[in-house]
């Protein structure tokens, strides 16, 4: 299922390397909100509340922005494309979501940044206890919330449902979630020489919705077979319509594909 998952997610990526390119180019755009703004803040106002209102501004224009790209890289993984409307009509759902992990990603920087050093700086048995409570539990968060996006984008859940269905496929899926967590990681720093143009952000969304997409099989497959093990899932049966559709391709046919 890994290797198909690969297969498939670069497949995608290159038949739209120009909405891929388009998207991350739009993301690095939303970043220079809360990168220069608390900046140009500090230098001119010197306010430091105005400093970190507009840095946790921009951080939730950041995960709004993510959360209407999840919902266009669905379409990308379900064999579609999408336009600039169907892009900007996806803001309207996405708003919700997004808001919601701006705000949770400014509670586990705060944890990370200033709770786990102040129980850690206790020197005490508690404080050494507490600091490592808190950081597994950002650990486990991480783990489970990179699938808040296409969580609620595939399978259009209300935020409550969001969160539990994403902590349920951390739990269920562990060596999966650490899986694509460290591979996402990976793609990101290459990234990094190619200036976040490819694969990007955008590239770990899709990532991610991909493996969502294919893991469901597995769910539809144990909810029609009652009983079942579930660690002997038969992926080679449940993905034969996903291989025909995605197919196989050759250098020649990435680089030349109207030469087919």
């Amino acid at each position: 299922m890994i290797g198909f998952l690969i297969r498939k997610t670069f497949y995608d990526l290159w038949d739209n390397l120009f909405r891929i390119i388009l998207i991350n180019l739009g993301f690095l755009v939303s970043t220079a909100i809360p990168f220069f703004l608390p900046k140009l803040a500090a230098l001119f106002i010197g306010s430091q509340a105005l400093e970190m209102g507009l840095t946790a501004v921009g951080v939730i224009i950041c995960t709004v922005y993510l959360s209407a790209a999840a919902y266009s890289l669905k379409l990308i993984s379900d064999y579609g494309t999408f336009g600039f409307v169907d892009f900007f009509k996806g803001f309207k759902d996405a708003l919700p979501a997004g808001l919601m992990m701006g705000v949770i990603n400014i509670i586990l920087f705060l944890m990370v940044t200033i709770v786990i050093p102040f129980y850690m700086s206790m020197e005490t048995p508690v404080g050494l206890l507490l600091g490592m409570f808190v950081l597994w539990a950002v650990v486990f968060a991480v783990l489970s919330f990179q699938f808040y996006f296409t969580v609620c984008a595939r399978l259009n859940s209300s935020l409550k449902k969001a969160f539990k269905k994403c902590m349920l496929i951390s739990v269920d899926n562990t060596g999966l979630a650490v899986f694509i967590l460290l591979h996402n990681f990976v793609g990101l720093i290459f990234s990094v020489f190619l200036g976040f143009m490819f694969t990007g952000p955008a590239g770990a969304l899709l990532y991610l919705d991909e493996a969502l997409r294919l893991r469901l099989l597995k769910y539809d497959w144990l909810e029609a077979n009652p009983g079942a093990d579930r660690k002997k899932i038969p992926w080679d049966e449940l993905l034969v319509e996903e291989r025909e559709k995605t197919g196989t391709r050759t250098l020649k046919n990435l680089i030349f594909p109207w030469k087919d």
